[in-house]
């Protein structure tokens, strides 16, 4: 009778891996099967017609080399139908990744050397995968609005600021396009094929979307239309609070929630249908009791007629909220938990939770693959075995009751899912239990009057605008509380991004876990704990500056590591500094302004408007007050030029341009702008003015800077021919014996020996990214400039350098 029990729960065990093993071979076989993959192995060009499976999203913009990777709008599909290019038309059903460009094949890297397009294919295949697990609906940039009867898409160029029309298109839907198939990028994925679609190809609606789907994408139009007049971070959050709709969410506002961990609250899960299953029923533990609550009760609606209705409002939340993995999970669940109730049966959660992880990974085998389902798998199971334990050690302890539920819930939470988080970020916040607790207050009411807003804007517009103004409030917030804790300089560390630095941070908060019991019992000890992590996170430029000595003491010019690319700051005060470049990643450069103690830039000088400049952008302008932006009159590339007009008058900031002889101080610092010269527009169209810069990096604004005896030489990327002509200008003069020289280009082999020799620099100093692809610095240009006497530092070796020191004495430092 005592191996009875072990011998059921090996068999079920052994039962449940068959079981798995057969589901994962089934769907990976209908993968192979039909004409799909073998046309994608030969990159057919083909006629198909295929159904919308998912919402459209835009990918996120990534820096490649010198640019932005194109924007695409990616789309899940099947393909029901293919035409082969000999004519022959075939019935199928086969999952696709649509990925709608903008007809460029390619993107230009640094060096101008060409990206293949399969490049292209696996960045948007990456981040179809990771976004839209990690959290629910990928996408950013602009608003998708469903329309009940779309129009044939075709798509607009990425840097323009009208959406495409596939943004529009709903599941369901049927299209016939022509596309190029090829195999997918990543292995192991569930799309048997990728479909390439060209902006120049154009696309047919055969087929209308389902009523559900028009109805869904009806109440979801509808709340994004209600949230249209509130503040920009509510108009955001709102629809990603309630359905999962981030379109409106910017890259800012992204990672403000990831550095803090919040990015679950933009992720549609258990906790929404909690609340609103809790207003039909009540709290769960009283369901079956008589003294139940809810609406239901006050209705006067039976046990399991409240099942019942429990029942569709879960399956209405599946549609709404689209079946990401955490919906699935928490629809499961949910659906577990009513039939329990209607059946009259208690049962615990826990084997609720392990029946519908196990149901559902034996219907979908891809969800054992997907972080998002594992992360909403381990928080629920955190909430249901640690936080009750957590919670009653707290109240033993004199916690007042709901502070201790709420603390031991965020923190259980925390514990189970940090290490997987550090897999996918490489980072642990040290923010995220007290932002989840101040989080914890404006979720229920911000979700509950969304929810509110959603259900009545088909009737009643005006009644959902005041019902999302009252929400507004709550999802403000939500976002200041995400703002200000990924603002901390000690918000976050970085780890190991790999299975060994998550068991080594689960090891490491097992004995935080074990050392946390012991300290309950001495308050002074707790009180000494919280004291010296309070100091970690806020991190006082005084007390950072005497335990790490950085910045040193009297900074003039800090070169940050920002990877490939440039970003530097000139002292201009007490918490004051002049911004030069501001290089491809908007979380580096921000975080090396706060290590600076910079919150006040008079002005930001974008030399040039390569991604490499200026894609940082949005990080330098985070919480600072900045006067101005100055940059070239070479507007190329169109795209990204237009990015940084859009940054700055989404801030109101004025733009200016910048050329040869104008001069400028604040406080102490006064500089002159050396190139480009005062041609009218600096465009190719002026071919004939002398020594007209003729593309991007020969249009690089060059400074000379003078700051407390000391003399810098900014040449941003200026290569050869801009080098020569500056040297023939009146600025050439000028040029003689600098004290530091912010080499050009990275340090490329493409310099001017006569502007190296005419410079004689004492210091050189070069921002390149570690082992990059470009061989930036040329091992002949940093022989060259120490030929000259400079000693030459590299950010790819010497991390952050900070230069000190006046007239002739000239200090660096590293970070």
């Amino acid at each position: 009778m005592r191996l009875a029990w072990p011998r059921t729960s090996a068999a079920a065990l052994l039962l449940c891996v068959a079981a798995a093993a057969v589901s994962a071979a089934l769907h990976g076989a209908d993968l192979r099967r039909g004409p799909v993959p073998g046309l994608a192995r030969e990159y057919a060009t083909v006629t198909a017609e295929i159904e919308i499976t998912s919402d459209p999203r835009l990918t996120r913009p990534r820096v490649t080399g010198d640019h932005m990777a194109p924007t695409a709008v990616l789309v899940n599909a099947d393909v029901r139908r293919v035409e082969k290019p000999d004519g022959t038309a075939i019935d199928t059903r086969a999952p696709v990744l649509v990925i709608v460009d903008a007809g460029r094949g390619y993107t230009a890297d640094a060096n101008d050397q060409v990206q293949p397009p399969a490049e292209v294919e696996a960045e948007a295949e990456a981040q179809a995968g990771a976004g839209a697990e990690a959290e629910a609906g990928a996408g950013w940039g602009a608003p998708m609005h469903p329309h009940p009867h779309p129009q044939p898409p075709s798509t607009t160029h990425p840097s323009t600021t009208h959406p495409s029309p596939w943004l529009t298109l709903l599941p369901s839907t049927r299209l016939r396009i022509t596309a190029r198939l090829a195999p997918s990028l990543s292995g192991g994925d569930r799309v048997a094929a990728v479909l390439r679609v060209r902006e120049s190809a154009g696309a047919e609606v055969v087929g209308e979307p389902s009523a559900v789907q028009r109805l869904a994408g009806r109440l979801r139009g509808g709340l994004r239309e209600a949230t249209d007049g509130l503040p920009a971070d509510p108009r955001a959050l709102l629809p990603g609070l309630v359905v999962g709709d981030t379109a409106r969410i910017t890259p800012e506002l992204d990672e403000a929630f990831k550095e803090t961990d919040l990015a679950h609250t933009l992720a549609v899960s258990g906790s929404n249908l909690t609340i609103i299953l809790a207003l039909l029923i009540g709290p769960p533990g009283l369901a079956q009791l008589v003294e139940r609550r809810g609406l239901a009760p006050r209705l006067g609606i039976s046990l399991r007629t409240t099942a019942v209705f429990g029942g569709a409002l879960t399956l209405a939340f599946v549609v709404v909220c689209r079946p990401d993995p955490s919906v699935l999970r928490a629809a499961a669940c949910g659906a577990l938990a009513l039939l329990a109730l209607a059946t009259g049966r208690r049962r615990s959660l826990i084997p609720a939770l392990a029946t519908a992880v196990l149901l559902l990974v034996l219907y979908d085998p891809w969800l054992a693959r997907s972080y998002g389902f594992l992360l909403s798998v381990l928080a629920t199971g955190a909430l249901l075995t640690l936080a009750p334990r957590w919670s009653a050690a707290l109240r033993r302890r004199r916690v007042p009751p709901r502070l201790a539920e709420a603390l031991a819930a965020a923190a259980a939470a925390q514990a189970l899912c940090a290490p997987v988080v550090a897999v996918l970020s490489a980072r642990v916040s040290l923010v995220a239990v007290p932002c989840n607790l101040l989080a914890e207050f404006a979720i229920a009411p911000a979700t509950v009057l969304g929810f509110a807003a959603l259900a009545t804007a088909p009737l009643a517009m005006p009644v959902a605008k005041a019902l999302a103004w009252c929400a507004s409030w709550p999802a403000g917030w939500l976002a200041n509380v995400a703002r200000t804790g990924a603002a901390l300089p000690g918000a976050g560390v970085d780890w190991p991004g790999s299975w060994t630095g998550a068991a080594l941070l689960a090891l490491v908060t097992v004995v935080v876990v074990l050392a946390g019991r012991r300290l309950l019992r001495h308050p002074w000890w707790c009180g000494v704990c919280a004291a010296l992590l309070l100091l970690a996170v806020v991190q006082p430029p005084p007390l950072t500056r005497v335990v790490t000595g950085w910045p040193p003491p009297g900074w003039r010019y800090a070169m940050c590591d920002v990877g490939q690319g440039d970003a530097t700051v000139f002292a201009a005060g007490e918490g004051t500094g002049v911004v030069v470049d501001a290089g491809p990643d908007p979380a580096l450069i921000d975080r090396c302004l706060r290590t600076l103690g910079i919150t006040r830039i008079p002005l930001v000088v974008l030399t040039h408007f390569h991604a490499d400049h200026v894609a940082g952008l949005p990080g330098v302008l985070r919480g600072r007050a900045v006067g101005a932006i100055e940059t070239t009159g070479h507007e190329e590339p169109v795209d990204q030029a237009e990015f940084v007009r859009r940054q700055a008058a989404a801030r109101r900031i004025p733009v200016t341009r910048a050329a040869a002889g104008e001069e400028r101080r604040t406080g102490a610092l006064n500089w002159r702008v050396l190139w480009p010269p005062p041609h009218q527009a600096l465009t190719p169209d002026a071919p004939d003015a002398l020594d007209a810069p003729e593309g991007p990096n020969d249009s690089s604004v060059t400074l000379l800077v003078r700051s407390a005896g000391l003399r810098f030489l900014l040449l941003g990327d200026l290569e050869p021919p801009a080098q020569r002509a500056l040297l023939r200008s009146p600025a050439g003069r000028l040029l003689g014996g600098v004290d530091v020289l912010k080499v050009a280009h990275h340090g490329s082999a493409y310099q001017d020996p006569e502007l190296i020799r005419r410079a004689a620099p004492r210091l050189a100093l070069i921002s390149a990214g570690a082992d990059n692809s470009y061989g930036h610095p040329a091992p002949g240009t940093v022989a060259a400039l120490r030929a000259q006497g400079a000693v030459v530092l590299r950010t790819d070796e010497d991390g952050a350098l900070a230069v000190a020191g006046t007239g002739a004495e000239l200090m660096v430092a590293g970070d």
